[in-house]
């Protein structure tokens, strides 16, 4: 075939390529516009999601640092004036009203902030100063389903102590083995074993406790860990 026909030839098919894609794109201009607004409203919602979460975010951050300090403040000695410049509380259950009432607000006006998490783990701790214990467990154990490994250790502790002081000494007791077998950087596998073996210790299951606290020893060489269950298994033997 001749060079000059074969270049015609192409040239044939191009044309008729780019005027069937000018075609469809006329036939489908609505729909090309209609995807292409749809694809920009996409966009700016998931950016302005972004700044809307992010705001959220800091204006729990901020609520909660209030809360935590409201549960960090001092109680005052009995018969003394409280003084202005010094915010302090008459008591612990008047402290832990205060601060549970603030816990429990962020977590109701920021639900998917981290904030909100920490917030229901403090509202177990403020409703165990209460005395309210099904308040406190069910907080607790939301958190400690939270994605935070640190948090949810931290409320899997608790939680463990609120059993040990419920008489449910078996619940307590597979909390602590978790959090030993899966330590965290907010509760380590010998602050997990101590624990578990001051209640082994306490229900006069000294083997159990014996077990543990050697452990600790031969894990933690010259440590004040060591030093303390050395201590511990010293009063084993006494007993």
């Amino acid at each position: 075939m001749r060079a000059d026909v074969r270049h015609q030839l192409k040239e044939d098919r191009f044309r008729k390529f780019t005027a069937e894609q000018a075609h469809w794109a006329v036939e489908h201009r609505d729909n090309l516009i209609k995807a292409s607004v749809a694809g920009v409203i996409v966009l700016g919602l998931l950016v302005g999601g972004y700044f809307y979460f992010n705001h959220r975010d800091e204006l729990a951050s901020g609520e909660l640092s209030k809360a935590v300090r409201t549960y960090n403040t001092p109680i005052r000695p009995a018969g003394s004036t409280e003084q202005p410049e010094f915010p302090t509380f008459a008591s612990r259950m008047e402290r832990a009203t205060k601060a549970h009432a603030q816990f429990e607000a962020i977590a109701t006006q920021y639900p998917h902030t981290k904030s909100a998490d920490f917030a229901r783990y403090f509202s177990g701790l403020t409703s165990v100063d209460l005395g309210d214990n099904a308040a406190a467990e069910k907080s607790l154990k939301q958190t400690a389903d939270a994605s935070s490994n640190d948090l949810s250790a931290l409320a899997k502790m608790a939680l463990a102590s609120l059993y040990h002081n419920s008489n449910r000494d078996q619940q307590s007791i597979e909390l602590y083995q978790q959090l030993t077998n899966k330590p965290s950087l907010t509760v380590s596998k010998s602050a997990a074993q101590m624990e578990l073996a001051g209640l082994y210790a306490g229900k006069q299951q000294t083997a159990d406790a014996r077990k543990i606290y050697e452990q600790l020893q031969k894990d933690n060489p010259n440590t004040e860990i060591a030093s303390i269950a050395s201590s511990k298994l010293q009063e084993l033997v006494k007993k």
